[in-house]
């Protein structure tokens, strides 16, 4: 393996296309927060300004051929705890899924030689190697154990959040008579509550680039009438929101759906749509129709639009929040691990 390090942007997004093919081949990480496009626009804000400073420091490795078979996507910077440190770019709270991205087949000799080479003089002076949401089936975690075992090196693992997710048969009668009897009735009984309501109600995915402004602008206004997502949304956060919804968009993978009642929105998921999962990645509500439950009505909608169209997850991702059960989640959690050096 040859590797290298990228500390350039204007490098960074010359691989752009070796970087997506990459990912299509690693089924483990083969996740939205890892494609180059999400990658990218998380740098420009670092993370909506989760991090003060960091310095780009990706590390490559290519084949005998020349073809790319492994990513280290890292940064560095002090970490929570104040020490010196290379965390996985997307680090932490706005990309709920992040690993290596590695050929599988050489991941074993991948993972110990990056650490060989992390370890020369010509990198940043870091203390650990600090890898957050990390899926616990990834097999990175148990290729570092035997990595940082035949090294001499230190590794910790610890379990951070639930990640409930949804199997979907297919079918939406199939995925209701999957579920517990009374939520399954609630859902039902929802549903046609809304329909019934004495303005109308309709739900849709947007679709036309026109109106996506417009679009993302009555997303973030109805995330806001909730007081600690509106704490969330800081002008920064806002503006790496944006880029984040205009570069799924662009790259086909964007789902972002709306329930009205009249003229008025009601409720808004953003989610991504890619890999035949969708990925539910945010929420707002107009607590003006709360009595109409609208957040579970969309969310509804959106399981059997998933269903019909041949979607095998609905992923809630992190947060163990109790309607993600009654939908008939299964748990999962993301780790993370951190490596030292001796």
């Amino acid at each position: 393996m040859q590797f290298n390090t990228i500390s350039s942007v204007d490098y960074f997004n010359m691989i752009s296309g070796e970087w997506n093919e990459l990912l299509t081949c690693c089924s483990a990480s083969h996740v939205p927060f890892l494609r180059h496009e999400y990658i990218s626009t998380w740098w420009k804000t670092l993370g909506g300004g989760e991090w003060d400073q960091g310095e780009l420091h990706i590390v490559t490795a290519r084949g005998e051929d020349g073809s790319l078979i492994g990513i280290a996507p890292l940064f560095y910077s002090q970490n929570r705890e104040d020490v010196p440190a290379l965390l996985l770019l997307g680090s932490v709270e706005i990309s709920d899924y992040l690993d290596l991205i590695v050929r599988e087949d050489v991941l074993p000799e991948f993972t110990t030689e990056l650490l060989r080479y992390l370890s020369n003089e010509n990198n940043p002076s870091w203390q650990v190697l600090d890898l957050f949401n990390i899926p616990e089936d990834s097999p990175t975690i148990p290729a570092l154990k035997n990595a940082t075992e035949k090294l001499g090196w230190e590794i910790q693992q610890e379990k951070l959040q639930h990640c409930p997710y949804i199997p979907l048969p297919g079918d939406w009668e199939e995925y209701l008579a999957g579920i517990d009897k009374k939520q399954r009735h609630e859902i039902r009984r929802k549903m046609r509550r809304a329909n019934e309501f004495a303005v109308s109600t309709r739900w849709y995915i947007v679709e036309d680039e026109y109106e996506l402004e417009h679009e993302i602008t009555d997303f973030l206004a109805l995330m806001a009438q909730d007081p600690d997502k509106d704490r969330f949304l800081t002008d920064v956060m806002r503006t790496q929101m944006r880029d984040s919804v205009f570069a799924a968009y662009k790259a086909g993978w964007l789902q972002l759906a709306f329930l009205t009642v009249g003229d008025e929105k009601a409720a808004g998921y953003l989610n991504f749509d890619y890999a035949d999962h969708i990925w539910v990645y945010n929420s707002g509500l107009n607590f003006k129709f709360r009595e109409l439950s609208p957040g579970w009505v969309l969310l509804a909608y959106l399981l059997q639009w998933a269903n019909e169209n041949g979607k095998k997850f609905f992923d809630f991702m992190r947060g163990d929040e109790s309607y993600k059960y009654r939908f008939g989640a299964v748990d999962r959690f993301i780790h993370r691990v951190v490596v030292s050096k001796n």
